[in-house]
């Protein structure tokens, strides 16, 4: 039997659409006491005007080369920010073709997809409802909640906010901070400059359509659309883009297929705190930031401390960008060959009978592991860490062919980085205290420790130009000749003093100053240290910006005391600055994120020195290159131009240096192993004309070789305005001492 439905009459219909106009105006009147309860914090705290023209957002502090090149960063997260000039068009159109289409034409909402986001968030599907100005405001100020009900209420926070970020800031700036604030994935890549770099090793301003859709296709999923996890995802991804572009107009479709067909085009540079230039250089200025901040009290305006991490700072520095890049390759290039004649001298020989101090080094190698200290704090005893580092593991070592990774003993591995030799440079000039290079170890990410400010070693023969310059000031000419005898000094506490001379490289009768300085004769330095005394010696090596200790014993003649390449090598500009000590001066300036100034550095400039005996100076360094320790260079390296320099070996060989000098350069190098009692045995090897000289001669070929740097070959040292009363002549400074003048020749006598 079939029952017939009633019919509606006009008064059920009436009150049926006052039902839905009720639920409908209820739904209204729901949604706007909800964002009025957001406006007024209800439901938590919204961005203020303040918080809105300041994002919080932790942005990386950028390290400037000179020539305004990024040498590195310091980040929490690797964020760098652009402006929208230095934004691709193709970045732009990417973003709204993917994102929102009609961003230009909306408030900050695009209430045709943002009314149906709440019924598909309650039935747990995804709908993408955020406009650009929306995301912009997740990204900035809070998580995105797993909660749907919490959700909700989120969704309405950010709607308030992106009406704020509508009013107060202007499209073009709501794009720009998006770009700037995204994740793109792993590798601690956070906006769109860092995404340049990471995945194309170029800048937004030359993204191309390709590559623009490529990483505006990570946006919504930087982990599935990973172009190096999943680069198939990836590649679909970005055609997909340029399919929108296409609808949008921004390309033709003849266009988008012709980049669908090129490859994903990586140019891959992962983000780690080693990457780019200088990373022990960055490590020091790092530190000494944090403490100059402090000592000079600069604090944001709330007064709380700057940090280099979160605050998106600029530091301009004077290192150059190329000569850096020209030390570092020098030292790889020499580095790699001086290891293999290390390893190829110390071949065959019984390591724990011919290195002093073996058992004693290799423990404290282990102490000083990172292996050791976990072991340590996860609660290993000693005896069965000990039994670890003998047990074979997979490890990774330095080599200067690359990093190997290898199964070995971490014992062993210990002996392997005590056994490879270190080396570090710092190259300044001379007038301004500019530091131009800094390379401090062999290889940042194994051997963290600084060589040229944080580390001091025995300075050997190179401390001998000191003595010789008080020798010169009180009158003394480099003709002077003296009896390369053994000289003893007495009276000085520790007893009668007398260096050694190898009898292979003293040369015997009387020399002049300067052939003692430039065969760096140990004797003939002994006599002038007896003659000018350790203390004004002391005083003009302190004048000199050395801070380290330096006794007033007559020992420091020969460079017992310690130093670093740091002072070393502005110890020297003075030689090569008329007299003048200029601080070396890494920091030119600090910038906020804003580009105001915060810091600007002046160099400390003092009067070391008479420009006279500073001019003199020039010529008996000079002589080191012509005709001693140095001459290699010339007949070598073939560099015959104006350049004085010092060679240094110190006992045992534990020491090379060398450092050069130029009118617009000065350069101090030193190698050697971590410990001291590990060396080369034979001082052919270990001397500082072999260890070091050698990265000084292929980093000054290479600066010469670029005409732009400004370093010029053929520039000689000037001479003193008010000129040189020494004499420098040796003919005639033996004239004068045998009596003969121009009127006794004259006169036939």
């Amino acid at each position: 039997m079939r029952t017939t439905k009633p019919k509606l009459t006009q008064q059920d219909i009436r009150r049926y659409n006052w039902y839905i106009w009720r639920t409908v105006i209820a739904g209204f009147v729901f949604v706007g006491l909800m964002i009025a309860l957001t406006i007024f914090d209800v439901f938590g705290q919204l961005p203020s005007f303040r918080d809105l023209e300041n994002p919080k957002s932790n942005q990386a502090s950028e390290v400037l080369s000179a020539d305004k090149k990024v040498l590195g960063t310091y980040y929490i997260q690797n964020r760098s920010n652009v402006t929208y000039a230095g934004l691709s068009p193709n970045v732009v159109n990417a973003l709204v073709a993917t994102e929102d289409k009609r961003f230009f034409d909306h408030s900050g909402i695009d209430f045709g997809r943002s009314f149906t986001i709440f019924l598909h968030l309650l039935i747990g599907q995804k709908q993408g409802g955020s406009t650009i100005t929306q995301q912009l405001a997740l990204n900035l100020f809070s998580e995105r909640a797993a909660n749907p009900f919490k959700r909700v209420i989120q969704k309405m926070q950010e709607w308030v906010t992106a009406v704020k970020l509508e009013r107060h800031y202007t499209k073009e700036e709501i794009l720009t901070m998006y770009l700037n604030t995204v994740d793109f994935g792993a590798y601690n890549t956070y906006g769109i400059k860092s995404a340049a770099r990471t995945y194309f090793n170029t800048t937004p301003d030359k993204l191309t359509p390709d590559q623009a859709a490529l990483l505006i296709g990570m946006v919504n999923g930087p982990g599935i659309y990973s172009p190096i996890r999943h680069p198939e995802n990836a590649l679909r991804r970005r055609n997909l883009v340029l399919n929108r572009m296409v609808e949008k107009g921004d390309l033709n479709q003849a266009q988008a297929d012709e980049y669908k067909q090129k490859p994903l085009g990586l140019d891959f540079h992962p983000n780690n705190h080693f990457d780019g230039p200088a990373p022990y250089f960055r490590s020091v200025l790092k530190k000494e930031l944090q403490k100059l901040f402090k000592e000079q009290n600069i604090n944001r305006s709330d007064g709380t401390p700057y940090d280099l991490d979160r605050d998106g700072l600029k530091i301009y520095t004077t290192i150059d960008a190329t000569m850096q890049q020209y030390a570092e390759e020098a030292q790889q290039q020499y580095m790699r060959d001086l290891q293999v004649q290390f390893n190829d001298h110390w071949r065959g020989k019984n390591l724990s009978k011919s290195i002093h101090n073996y058992k004693l080094l290799m423990q404290q190698g282990m102490y000083k592991s990172d292996r050791y200290k976990q072991l340590k704090a996860q609660g290993m005893s000693d005896e069965d860490i000990t039994t670890n580092f003998n047990t074979p593991d997979k490890l990774n070592l330095f080599t200067w062919h690359g990093d190997i990774d290898t199964l070995m003993k971490p014992i062993d591995s210990i002996v392997y980085c005590k056994m490879l030799l270190r080396n570090a440079l710092m190259s300044m000039d001379p007038t301004t205290g500019y530091v131009k290079a800094w390379v401090g170890g062999t290889n940042f990410e194994h051997f963290k420790y600084d060589q040229v400010k944080n580390g001091t070693r025995q300075v050997g023969s190179t401390a001998k130009p000191f003595t010789y310059a008080v020798a010169i000031d009180n009158g003394y000419s480099p003709c002077m000749k003296i009896n390369n005898v053994p000289d003893t000094i007495r009276g000085y506490g520790s007893g009668p003093w007398c260096p050694r001379s190898s009898p292979s490289e003293t040369i015997p009768g009387f020399i002049t100053l300067r052939q003692a300085l430039a065969h760096s004769q140990n004797w003939v330095t002994a006599h002038v240290m007896g003659e000018v005394k350790p203390e004004p010696v002391v005083e003009l090596i302190k004048k000199m910006g050395v801070t380290s200790a330096v006794p007033p014993y007559p020992s420091i003649c020969l460079g017992t005391f310690d130093a670093s390449v740091f002072e070393m090598t502005a110890a020297y500009s003075v030689f090569a600055n008329h007299g003048l000590w200029t601080e070396p001066t890494y920091i030119l300036r600090i910038e906020d994120k804003n580009g105001n100034v915060l810091y600007t550095h002046t160099p400390k400039v003092v009067q070391a020195m008479n420009p006279q005996t500073a001019y003199v100076m020039t010529y008996m360094l000079k002589g080191v290159i012509q005709d001693g320790t140095g001459s290699r260079l010339q007949y070598k390296y073939g560099l015959s131009n104006p350049i004085g320099g010092k060679t240094g070996t110190t006992q045992n060989n534990s020491d090379g240096w060398f450092i050069g000098i130029t009118p617009q350069l000065v350069t101090g190098l030193w190698t050697g192993c971590e410990d001291r009692d590990i060396a080369f045995q034979s001082t052919r090897l270990g001397e500082g004309a072999n260890s070091a000289l050698p990265i000084f001669a292929f980093y000054m070929k290479k600066v010469y070789a670029n005409a732009a740097l400004g370093i010029k070959k053929n520039v000689d040292f000037d001479a003193p305005k008010n000129g040189v009363s020494i004499v420098m002549d040796c003919n005639q400074y033996n004239q004068q001492q045998q009596g003969t003048t121009e009127v006794d020749k004259k006169l036939g006598f």
